[in-house]
């Protein structure tokens, strides 16, 4: 019985040997903390994460460290903030090419068309419609924010 791994598991190990290698050792922190969770979530609800599921992880692990930064930027520990800001980087090279805002802005007209939103009672459709398209690719919270502007 061979478990087959996702190839995005795949190119996150590879990485790993690659800062390993490179002795890179901000780089090599930050890609082992991807695989830790990678591997708990694994362990956890004994299941194999595929490509969607780790992109959804890493997504989450990007929110998490903007939040973190908003956190210790108010209480003035810029040397957290930067760390946190240097593991978005490292995070971010794993997912897809960030989406433009021209992009992230048709696609928000065309889930509200699709979706007959007339008002702030239909952000709930929208989301739903544009949440697999962006993820991974777009900052959500900051997508809601547009919806809301828009819906309002």
């Amino acid at each position: 019985h061979t478990v087959s791994k996702s190839e995005s598991k795949i190119i996150i190990e590879q990485a790993m040997k690659t800062a390993m290698r490179a002795k890179d050792k901000e780089r090599l922190g930050t890609i082992r903390l991807i695989l830790a969770e990678i591997k708990r979530i694994e362990v956890d609800e004994r299941i194999d994460l595929d490509g969607p599921a780790i992109i959804v992880l890493l997504d989450k692990m990007l929110k998490q460290r903007r939040d973190s930064i908003s956190q210790f930027e108010q209480a003035g520990r810029d040397d957290l903030a930067n760390k946190e800001a240097s593991e978005i980087e490292v995070i971010q090279s794993f997912l897809p090419a960030q989406l433009s805002d021209t992009e992230i802005s048709q696609l928000i007209d065309d889930a509200i068309a699709q979706s007959g939103a007339q008002g702030m009672q239909d952000m709930g459709k929208v989301m739903g419609l544009l949440k697999p398209q962006l993820q991974g690719r777009a900052n959500i919270g900051q997508v809601s924010g547009d919806i809301k502007k828009r819906l309002a």
